[in-house]
Parts: C-alpha cells; structure tokens; sequence
C-alpha cells in the first residue's frame, strides 16, 4: 500500500508536525495546539477527523483516551523515508568532527580513534555511540615470556605504538625457564616489522619446507627397509565493539521494563553474532541505513533505533561500522549526516590519509 499517495496536502501536513513534536519533545500533540500550529486554518475538530484518518493508516496512535497523538513505528519508518531531509554538514560541524576524531598524536593508535569516534558520536546525538571493528594485529618489537606456573606463563607483546599485550598461555611439560628466554630471544631477533600471524606464517612455511625434506629422508630409508614410518595428523581477526554513551539512553527512564530492555540490548551487542549482524545490515546497502525498533530483532526487545554507516580498507571491503543506538525520537535529520561523515573519516584515517 502506497501511503504517500493516500495523504493530501493536509493530512501531510498535520502528520509531520505530530512526527516534529514527538522527536523534539517525546509528548503526544493534541488536536487544539495542533491546530494553533498548522500553516492553513483548520479547527480542533477538523484536525480531529485527519487524525482519525492517519490513525486508521496505522501512522498515529493515541497512548490513552483524550490523549494528543504519537507516531507509530510504521510512521516513523514513512516520515523517515518521505519528508526527512538529511542535508550536508557546515564546515563548522565537520570541524568539530574533526578535531574530535582526528589522532592528537604521531602515537595514537586506531583503537583510541575509534573510541573518540563512539564518544562524539554519542555526545551530538544523546544516545550511544557504537563502533565495530575487525581488532588489528600489532606490528611486534618485543617479545617476552615470563613464567607463572609449571604449565603456564605470561606472555608479554609490545606493540610499535608501544601498546602491551598480555596472554596466559600454556607451556608443554618440562619446559624450562632457560628455554623460554631462549624463545623469547628467538622471536626478538627475527620478529621486527612483522605482526604475530605474519611470523606464524614464516614458521608454518619453514616448518613445511623441513618436514618436506624430513619425509623425503623418512621415505628413502623406508624403501631400503631401514625405518617403519608412524605419522600423525585461519583462524579469523576477532570483531571488538566499542560503546560510548550508554548513559544517555538510561536518562529520564523511570519504569524498571525500559531498564531492563536496555540491559537486554547490552547484552546482545556484547554477543559476537551481534557484531557480525550489525556488520552484515551495513554491508547490505550504500550509505547510512536506519533502522527502527523491531524492524531489526536485534532491538526488537528494547525499542530502540540504529543508525550505521559501514566503512571500508584501502580495497574497498567493509571492514567496520560505526553508529548510534538510541530511542526512536532520535534526531535523524541531525544524526544520519554525521554518522555519514564519521564513517568516511575513520576510513581515511584507518588507512593512514590524516
């Protein structure tokens, strides 16, 4: 059903100023301010009757009897579509933009702009700023093992930005102190300007070229009937969410049901299926998309909208997104073009294009 071609001038007309009135206050407009308000002459009583219509659409609702009317989320998702206007930033907005994501600093790693990005982000749209990234190996300049148990140690990674890395890892039995530090002085001496994978690479190719020449031996000296051969038998980067704001979409909500829908919410985000679905509903279309309330399961539980934006790598794959989470009274007009621009900026960046 085309609503669009259903609305006269009117109907229009009274529907995007109940839709204005509930993203800037969050109230139910009433037929008798809405009638004060409308650029033709119309009475309380006529506006009641195009209310009705829009009501019948399934575009408004009334939360209780005699109450003003709110936007449904169908109307939302058509106002979205139909009236709003997303304009260019100013040259002051983008400024601002960047002097809050852009590094301050030769040092600064990727995972602080990403953090700046969710905090702007959350900060000009009062909801929370999400960022989605594919985790970066760092480029190793040290390496250390120091040893906590028999079977286990630490292993300490020190990155080219000096970032430092910690895991516990598992140590074959029998291992000694002397050949850790062995290890260690190993991985220092030929490590330089590569990251771990790229080393394990290394490894992986010289230990197949020794096995190689090791079967070939093995093979010889079966057929002369000197030996009885007995043999034996990509892990991908990890996604890490970054959320600033969460606070902001706690404020002003006073029943315990909301609290909990917003816990709810935390908790799927947190899920790695929840990453990888808001990476595929960026990847799906250009641009920015909105999503709203249950339009996507993943808030279909809290209520909540989504604005992303996917960004991509120097060969143009989506590699990250970044957007904003917050109550469907958003400001879209406002948030979709920033979204936009912070998307194309942490693409630049992450490339090395400051």
């Amino acid at each position: 059903m085309d609503v669009g071609s259903m609305l006269d001038e009117r109907s229009r007309e009274i529907f995007r100023r109940i839709v204005e009135s509930y993203l800037e206050n969050g109230e139910p407009l009433g037929s008798r301010n809405l009638s004060r308000l409308l650029p033709m002459s119309l009475s309380p009583a006529s506006v009641r009757n195009v209310m009705s219509d829009l009501e019948q659409l399934g575009l408004i609702y009334s939360p209780h009897i005699s109450a003003g009317r709110l936007p449904t989320q169908s109307g939302l998702r058509f106002f979205v579509d139909a009236f709003m206007q997303t304009g260019n930033l100013s040259d002051e907005e983008r400024a601002s933009i960047d002097r809050q994501v852009r590094p301050n600093d030769r040092d600064q790693t990727l995972e602080n702009l990403m953090t700046d990005a969710s905090l702007m982000l959350s900060g000009v749209s009062r909801g929370a700023g999400i960022v989605i990234t594919t985790k970066s190996d760092p480029i190793l300049k040290h390496v250390e093992f120091i040893r906590l148990e028999p079977t286990k140690a630490l292993a300490v990674l020190v990155g080219d930005h000096n970032q430092i890395e910690n895991r516990i890892i598992d140590l074959p039995a029998g291992v000694t102190s002397s050949q850790l530090t062995e290890a260690a002085n190993f991985l220092n001496a030929h490590l330089t300007g590569q990251t771990l994978p790229e080393f394990r690479g290394q490894i992986k190719k010289l230990k197949q070229e020794v096995q190689t020449e090791v079967d070939a031996l093995a093979q010889d000296l079966i057929e002369k009937g000197l030996a009885v051969w007995s043999g034996d038998s990509e892990e991908g980067k990890p996604t890490q969410l970054i959320v600033r704001g969460r606070a902001n979409l706690l404020e002003g909500l006073g029943e315990a049901s909301d609290l909990d829908r917003l816990r709810l919410l935390f908790d799927d985000l947190e899920k790695k299926d929840s990453l990888i679905e808001i990476l595929e509903l960026a990847e799906a279309g250009s641009g920015v998309r909105i999503f709203i309330g249950s339009e996507n399961k993943l808030f279909s539980l809290s209520g909540s909208s989504l604005i992303v934006a996917p960004y991509r790598d120097g060969e143009d794959r989506i590699v990250g997104a970044v957007g904003v989470i917050g109550p469907t009274r958003l400001n879209y007009s406002r948030v979709v073009p920033m979204v936009d621009y912070t998307a194309q900026l942490i693409a630049r960046l992450s490339r090395g294009s400051m």
